[in-house]
């Protein structure tokens, strides 16, 4: 084993957080961020890394953006939750423990709502948790910039998109290596 800030894909699961209609074209550098996510979600299924999605109140918010849905692995469940922490919702535990992964790559919005505060719990639960700064954004860059600096300061390892696939996939050795690295160019 490396060193424990360094992404392992046989000890990492991926959460994508509540990338929703209601955001779409809403949140700072939306492209940016729905482009990463979609990435990181695809090299996830080349690499066998379980995803867990959830959605915030779909019923106010909408679904899971029709691009972010079509990349996730097919038969994905999308947990539905009200708690801004995806670990207040009670689905979203039993689905995770059962992983039993102690990395977690987290993305999508709000950066200072929903990913900050899953981010903090998992923290809080002995996880090494990475946050891709080109796969999160809220509405406003003043709300992602201080999530930002408050999730580092608590311990979360900031990565990017290209970081942490190519941290999963290792070695240009690796089966995978070139349609990861296809994802992203």
């Amino acid at each position: 084993m490396g060193h424990p800030r360094i992404l392992d894909r046989t000890q990492s699961a991926l959460v994508v957080i509540d990338v929703q209609q209601a955001y779409r074209g809403v949140t700072f550098d939306h492209e940016r961020m729905l482009r990463g996510v979609c990435r990181l979600i695809e090299a996830a299924k080349l690499l066998d890394i379980p995803v867990l999605a959830t959605e915030q109140y779909p019923k106010g918010l909408g679904h899971l953006l029709p691009e972010v849905l079509e990349a996730c692995p097919a038969g994905s469940e999308v947990i539905e939750k009200r708690s801004l922490s995806c670990c207040g919702e009670p689905r979203f535990n039993t689905v995770f423990s059962a992983l039993r992964r102690a990395q977690v790559v987290v993305c999508g919005v709000e950066t200072h709502a929903c990913v900050n505060q899953t981010v903090h719990d998992l923290l809080a639960q002995g996880c090494c948790v990475h946050v891709p700064e080109d796969a999160v954004s809220s509405r406003f860059e003043t709300d992602h910039r201080v999530a930002w600096a408050k999730m580092l300061a608590s311990g979360a390892v900031p990565t990017t998109v290209e970081m942490a696939c190519l941290e999963w996939v290792k070695t240009a050795a690796a089966p995978e290596f070139k349609a990861v690295q296809k994802l992203i160019k």
